[in-house]
């Protein structure tokens, strides 16, 4: 076979470039009232007007120009983006029915395969959102044994931590193992060791997801799917990775239908299975082992990175600000003492609850949020919307709304305390976004975060290694990690 000349290679591109142009009609007529935003090109749309590796920002200047409801072209794709809180709830609460779907993209087929609760619509989207949202709730509120098993696992976690002596470490893959070993118990009822080769297996196909997932090639082979499946990149591993972790996950987690006790559900597994046996004689059960596969990945995936993401940014930001990481040990010495933390004692914890909550809201780990889908024609704030837009609620936008924050772009803990020091909430704090795609996972995240927070400071104080400068600026992806650094856990007794 001849090697292709590359401009052989660059011609055909072109060509393809302009049948595929043609084929779908650029120049399109925009309904009457439509949201008003930046002229697009034709083929890249407004591409060249977004930070493609960090397109909130490129929304937030967009959203000063043009209001907080204005469009854009990905591509071909119109899509509608949503600015500040404000116009945020009047979308997913004011209009949630109308807002609630999730478009049809390749990226997101490539990872569900059409089943699961984050990528559906309709009737399995119903049904694996209520099965998911009551599961988790039962284990939250009505299992004492939840809250036991993650001080359990915050024991594990300070006891490695302890083993670095005060050394500077990188503690990436560690909060990824502690947070990933809660969706384990809840699944399958057990841990893994931190060393132990499934579990690396399963964060490394994890991050790898999460990685591809989060790139400029996946917003590339979301505008040009015909096209972008002729050339290489990233891209073209996120099918393989992705049937990797789904086979790592039925082989793992999904071995228990032998040993299933129906009059003992323990797991989240179980409670499928359950629903699995009784819905079985009925042709439309959405209770399948493709709708359980593509949970799991998703509590894995969904679960782990957002929390542990959030659970580094609190160890940054308490190096960052060492007075305030002196008074949340304050607190916990009052309040907790030596004890367990128990999630119930955050009541009486207003400044750590604040603090915790200014961490969710500085780190923005979510900061686009996943798009949403019109399921008909609606009018939001004047503007005529059609059924089948593709919408992108800026949950950057929302956490840092200068109406409802007086410093958005700072760490500020008073957000969230009074002039008392006691803690107020704040409608337009909404990290697990809102309406009826909120995170179904919400509680036990709250959880987790509280439990291990206030796990981590009642034993250690977290210190920058000699000579490091602490740079706030989030990396790249999906969600919006620190930077790199390192540690030193200082060991407190």
């Amino acid at each position: 076979m001849l090697p292709l000349d590359p401009v052989t290679v660059l011609l055909s591109i072109i060509v393809c470039i302009f049948l595929v142009t043609v084929l779908y009609k650029v120049k399109e007529d925009v309904p009457q009232n439509y949201p008003p935003g930046p002229k697009p090109l034709p083929i890249f749309g407004n591409m060249l007007d977004l930070d493609i590796n960090r397109p909130y920002l490129s929304f937030q200047k967009l959203a000063k120009k043009y209001g907080p409801v204005f469009s854009i072209k990905v591509g071909f794709k119109k899509m509608v983006v949503l600015c500040g809180y404000d116009t945020v709830k009047e979308a997913l609460f004011n209009h949630a029915d109308e807002f609630v779907d999730r478009p049809d993209r390749p990226v997101f087929m490539d990872i569900s395969r059409g089943h699961g609760v984050i990528f559906t619509n309709g009737h399995n989207w119903k049904t694996m959102r209520r099965f998911t949202a009551s599961t988790l709730r039962g284990f939250v509120f009505g299992k004492r044994t939840l809250e036991d098993k993650i001080n359990e696992e915050s024991d594990y976690l300070v006891e490695t931590l302890k083993s670095y002596r005060g050394e500077p470490f990188d503690n990436t893959m560690i909060l990824n193992a502690a947070v990933a070993n809660v969706i384990v118990y809840i699944t399958v009822g057990h841990r893994f060791d931190y060393d132990d080769p499934k579990l690396q297996r399963l964060l490394s196909l994890v991050m790898h997801t999460m990685e591809i997932f989060g790139s400029p090639m996946a917003l590339l082979y979301n505008a040009f799917p015909s096209l972008m499946r002729w050339l290489p990149g990233s891209h073209k591993t996120l099918r393989p990775t992705t049937d990797e972790l789904r086979l790592f996950i039925r082989e793992v987690f999904i071995k228990q239908r032998d040993q299933l006790d129906v009059n003992d559900q323990r797991t989240l597994i179980d409670c499928f299975l359950v629903k699995q046996k009784e819905e079985k004689p009925h042709a439309e059960s959405y209770f399948h082992d493709e709708n359980l596969t593509s949970l799991l990945t998703e509590l894995f995936a969904a679960g782990m990175e957002t929390t542990s993401t959030t659970l580094r940014w609190s160890l940054l930001l308490m190096m960052k600000y060492p007075e305030v990481q002196k008074n949340v040990q304050k607190e916990i010495e009052m309040v907790i003492g030596s004890a367990e933390p128990q999630v119930e004692q955050r009541q009486q914890m207003p400044y750590t609850h604040a603090i915790i909550n200014e961490i969710q809201r500085f780190a923005n780990v979510a900061p686009i949020n996943l798009p949403h889908q019109t399921t008909q024609d609606v009018t939001l704030q004047g503007f005529f919307i059609p059924k089948g837009t593709h919408i992108i609620p800026s949950l950057t936008s929302v956490l840092r709304d200068p109406k409802y924050f007086k410093t958005p772009n700072d760490f500020n803990p008073q957000h969230f305390l009074d002039i008392d020091r006691n803690f107020v909430n704040n409608e337009a704090f909404t990290p697990f976004s809102a309406g009826k795609r909120s995170c179904a996972g919400e509680n036990l995240a709250k959880m987790e975060l509280f439990l291990f927070f206030t796990k981590l400071l009642q034993n250690f104080t977290f210190k920058a290694p000699p000579g490091a400068k602490l740079d706030l600026t989030s990396a790249v992806g999906l969600t919006s990690p620190p930077q790199k650094h390192q540690i030193c856990a200082i060991p407190r007794n």
